[in-house]
């Protein structure tokens, strides 16, 4: 009898990529790319849960920093599963408080508010939708993710003004910003590579909490 699955839920393929190469490793786990909002989250995770029933649930990806205690890169964890919690703090994750918001935080500016009003140490965009449901059903849960811009950092766009009306990214808006303003090509491009780093981090301490 097939022991149930992990499910692995990341907003978007660029946080699911590393792992993604290193999951034949982990054969009980399962990608689910929710896309971004926890509108998308919401409907993703219920859709997935009506056909599996998972023995663990983990919401993971990029996420902003609002405590400057945090830098980049930095994995941090939400959960009320001991093993899990153990098992990261051992490796040097570090349990916050997050923030689920309806957009992206761009600035310093913005993350300081964000701060100030939620107590909060960090920002994403699906996790309070997918543990609501998992705690509904009484699956075990866990956020991991890992910080991708800290809280005294702007991101290189306004990545707010390049989705679709459903929280998808515009890669027609995307090219029309960068022909506007191409002296944000080189950042950019910085930004993709530290995209990829925080991936792997992620994706290294994902493969030490799932089962093999």
């Amino acid at each position: 009898m097939a022991l149930p699955p992990v499910l692995v839920c990341f907003a978007v393929q660029e946080e699911a990529a590393m792992f993604q190469k290193i999951l034949v490793s982990r054969p009980r786990s399962q990608v689910l790319l929710t896309g971004m909002g926890k509108k998308n989250a919401e409907t993703a995770i219920r859709k997935a849960l009506s056909q599996t029933r998972p023995a663990l649930v983990l919401s993971c990806g990029f996420a902003g920093g609002l405590s400057p205690l945090l830098p980049a890169e930095t994995v941090v964890f939400d959960t009320a599963e001991p093993d899990i919690e153990s098992t990261l703090l051992g490796l040097g994750a570090f349990s916050v408080k997050f923030h689920c918001a309806d957009r992206v935080a761009v600035t310093a500016l913005e993350k300081r508010a964000l701060r100030k009003a939620t107590g909060a140490d960090v920002v994403e965009m699906e996790s309070a939708a997918i543990g609501a449901i998992c705690n509904d059903a009484g699956i075990p849960y866990a956020t991991v993710r890992v910080i991708l811009d800290a809280a005294e950092e702007d991101l290189p766009l306004d990545f707010n003004k390049l989705m679709t009306a459903n929280q998808k990214m515009s890669y027609l808006k995307l090219t029309g910003a960068l022909v506007k303003s191409p002296g944000k090509i080189a950042p950019l491009k910085q930004f993709q590579k530290r995209c990829a780093s925080a991936a792997l981090k992620l994706a290294a301490t994902l493969v030490k909490i799932i089962p093999g």
